[in-house]
């Protein structure tokens, strides 16, 4: 039983005759004909009364037509749909983004893609990038942009660029010079991203410091937004570190006078556009990634716009 053979069904039911129904479906009489044939041999039974000036359907072939609707309709559903996502006139673009995003580019896609595209939905997941890269990983995000370094496996990862972490306290004596592992470890820290905890890509880089100058790194307060973090850390309350462009645009809307200097040795932030290996992303999807890299790249306070080559993170 073929769709084919289905829509013949169907057709012939409704228009009464097999020359009608292959004129609506671009078919012959006599393929018509032939399709309704080898239904009726695979049914053992006979689905049309012949003989007549309009055939009829027998008991069979009524208790039939509606699954047989049911089928092609279904079957339309999805290949309009998938005519909407090639063309960009439908579907949902799914797509994953660090939490931060709205610093850097969030409004700005979101406004550029609905302009361009206003029939496409657009899911923008904006989380830690240690969640955007699991959710990519299983299936849940088709891609997205995110903070190396990220753990999950069977990722391939496209380095796009890069914003400096800066290390802020509201005491001018801490920021007086670059901050090393070691003055880190000795300073009370509020760090925010508290969900997911030492799996964020900059606490990441930190512990391997810490690993190597054998010292231990321990948050006093940990928050979930990094809005909270500079609060606490303006009432003196401990210190914190944020990317450069997080750091000067919270400063400056939030009104806090907090003070800026850099790691010894300077660390990065750096953004990767990722996507699950051997797939191909959905044409509304493929889209919207190719305009968060462009947003991304032209981004004024980043550092090394042009993509690097793609890499793949080690397998366990």
């Amino acid at each position: 039983m073929t769709l084919t053979q289905l829509r013949a069904l169907v057709a012939t039911a409704e228009l009464g005759s097999f020359t009608a129904a292959g004129t609506a479906l671009g078919y012959t009489q006599a393929a018509i004909s032939e399709l309704v044939r080898r239904l009726e041999e695979e049914c053992g039974l006979q689905l049309f009364h012949r003989g007549g000036r309009r055939l009829t359907l027998t008991p069979a072939g009524a208790q039939l037509l509606p699954h047989a609707r049911q089928t092609v309709s279904a079957a339309q559903n999805a290949e309009d749909t998938m005519k909407a996502v090639r063309g960009l006139t439908g579907g949902v673009a799914s797509f994953g983004l660090f939490r931060n995003a709205d610093f850097y580019l969030l409004a700005e896609l979101g406004e550029r893609f609905a302009a361009a595209h206003p029939d496409v939905r657009v899911r923008l997941v904006g989380v830690n990038a240690a969640l955007v890269a699991e959710a990519v990983a299983a299936g849940d995000l088709e891609a997205g942009i995110v903070v190396l370094p990220v753990t999950p496996s069977g990722l391939e990862i496209t380095p796009l660029a890069r914003d400096e972490v800066l290390y802020v306290s509201a005491d001018p004596e801490h920021v007086a010079a670059p901050v090393d592992i070691t003055t880190l470890a000795a300073r009370r820290l509020v760090l925010y991203d508290a969900h997911v905890g030492w799996a964020d890509p900059d606490r990441l880089q930190l512990a391997e410091r810490a690993q190597v100058a054998g010292v231990r790194l321990e948050p006093f307060i940990e928050v979930e937004q990094a809005q909270a973090a500079l609060h606490l850390v303006a009432r003196g309350v401990g210190d914190t570190f944020l990317s450069r462009a997080v750091a000067e645009r919270l400063t400056r809307t939030e009104g806090l006078r907090l003070h800026t200097t850099t790691f010894d040795p300077p660390l990065h932030n750096t953004f990767a556009l990722i996507r699950r290996r051997h797939t191909q992303l959905s044409p509304a999807t493929a889209e919207l990634a190719r305009l968060a890299v462009d947003l991304l790249l032209h981004h004024s306070m980043l550092e090394h716009r042009r993509p690097l080559p793609p890499q793949e993170p080690p397998e366990p």
